[in-house]
Formats: structure tokens, sequence, C-alpha cells
């Protein structure tokens, strides 16, 4: 018989020291629900820019009852084995809004949470059970290891109260990116055959409550760090962020069938991205497709 996790306040000593403020609750439905009603009814603000160093916010719960992915997808997850965090950054609307650059916003959420949990396997000296123990992205937003679903990302915009519908393109919004990692869960503990976990590829790892922290800290220095530049530059960065994800792109080389929304599929092999970060698929007949929104899946 599984024993159920009680929820605990996620302790986050590190993340508050570089954070300029960090939410946490033991429960909530979902970190980026709660996220967009803070800063939607002015109780959360985030400070301006100043001189390039962007403010990054954290919202965390130890346990979510209604957990949310793209599409409508559940993110089922465990207290005290799963971190379910979200960051909220705050984006010039003209570039958040530019579909010719603002794909990679969801690109480099992935970056970030990869750049975080390889510097804290580093940090503790921890090493892959297997030589080619890889984490990977698979686009446009799941972080996988060996073919299986290690966490998920979902970015989402919001209107600050300062802001309006109407409001000058150069004003700001809020791009909250929720970010759920399996890092402690057993097999016996793992949502579906296609997840799996931090720990059942790393040996050497810290508890639950340190690998947590210690990712998150890096995550908040990484949205940070990688966003100033592409906020200062968005058609240079996404050149070189296209570069960067070849290396890390799972899709990338494989045959896989994308499920769109209206319930039709595409079948080929995923050759790269586009300048704007969808996804060129190549079917059979050799003629290019670009899939922008889907869910992908390796045959």
């Amino acid at each position: 018989m599984m024993i159920a996790l009680k929820a605990a306040t996620p302790q986050l000593p590190r993340t508050t020291a570089v954070a300029d403020h960090v939410v946490a609750v033991d429960e909530t439905d979902s970190t980026n629900t709660l996220a967009a009603q803070m800063i939607g009814d002015g109780s959360l603000t985030l400070p301006d820019h100043q001189d390039g160093e962007l403010a990054v916010v954290v919202v965390a719960a130890d346990r979510q009852t209604a957990g949310r992915g793209r599409n409508g997808h559940k993110w089922v997850s465990q207290p005290g084995r799963c971190s379910t965090m979200s960051y909220a950054v705050r984006i010039p609307r003209a570039i958040a809004t530019d579909e010719s650059v603002n794909g990679w916003l969801q690109m480099i959420a992935g970056l970030v949470t990869l750049d975080a949990l390889n510097g804290m396997i580093e940090e503790y000296g921890a090493a892959p059970n297997q030589p080619d123990c890889l984490l990977e992205l698979k686009w446009p937003n799941d972080v996988f290891c060996h073919g299986l679903k290690l966490g998920g990302l979902l970015s989402e915009l919001v209107i600050p109260p300062s802001s309006g519908t109407d409001a000058d393109a150069d004003d700001d919004v809020v791009i909250v990116f929720g970010v759920g990692l399996n890092l402690a869960l057993g097999a016996c503990r793992l949502p579906t055959p296609q997840s799996t976990s931090l720990q059942l590829h790393v040996s050497g790892l810290p508890s639950f409550g340190e690998m947590r922290d210690a990712v998150a800290e890096r995550q908040v220095e990484g949205f940070r760090e990688r966003l100033a530049k592409f906020i200062a530059d968005p058609k240079g960065q996404a050149e070189s962020l296209r570069e960067e994800m070849k290396a890390v792109c799972w899709a990338r080389g494989r045959q896989v069938e994308a499920h769109f929304t209206d319930g039709t599929t595409l079948t080929g092999e995923a050759i790269g991205l586009n300048e704007d970060a969808s996804l060129i698929l190549r079917t059979q007949d050799g003629a290019d497709h670009t899939v922008r929104t889907a869910d992908v899946g390796v045959l």
C-alpha cells in the first residue's frame, strides 16, 4: 500500500537569497495560477528592471491539487518528492507578443532548467548511473531523460494591474514560467509509464529539500541572466539559442508524430528548429512542415 505524503511549506534559503521575493505555501491548486492571481490583484509586484538587471519572483508549493501542463494536460506531482515552482519575470510587451521571437521564451525556460539540474548534480558530486544519461528537452516544454519525462514547463502571460489591454507597446507584461520536476520519486510512485525521476538516473544526490532549493536558486539566476540577454538582442539571441538547442533537443533526428489540438496528426523526422523556435518536421515525401503547437511523441 502506498502511503500518502503530507505537504509542508518549502524551505528555500538559497533561493530566497537570490530572488527578489519568494512566496512559499504548503499546498495550492497551481503555482502558476497562484502567481497570476497575486500579480493580478496587486499583492505580488515585480520591481522595474534596473540597468538590465531583471527582477525574478518565485512562487513555490509542496503540493499542487490541480497542476497544469500545455494544451489542457494535468501535471501530477507528490509532496516531498516533486519540485513545483513558478518564476515570474517582467518582459517588454513588444517582445512577449512578437511571434517571430516569443517562442524562444519557452526554450529559454527549458535551457535554464537543464543548466540548473546539471549544475546541482555537479555541485554535490553526484554522477549519472549510465554514461549516456543525458538531460534533454523534448520540444517544446518537457525535460527528458532516456526518452522519459522527468519534468514539464508551462509559460503564461499575465497583465499586471499597472498595464491594460490597450497599454503602450513599450510597457512590460509578466511571464510566469511554471516548472515541475520529479526529483525524488521512487519507481513505484511514478504517475505514468512514460515518466521518470532524477534519483532513478543519478547517484549521490542530496536530500529532496536540498535539491529543490539548489535547483531553484540556479533557475532564478538563469532566468535573470538569459532573459536579460534576450531582451537586449532578441534576434541575435534567437540564433544563438537555435544553435544551443541542437545539442539538447531530444526530438531532433527522430521519427516523431505531432498531435494537434484539432485531432489531426503529422508524422516525419524532426530535423531542427526554425528561427521562431517552431519545429521543422520532414515527412516521407521530403516536404518540410512547420509545427508551432502540438504534442510530439517518438515513433
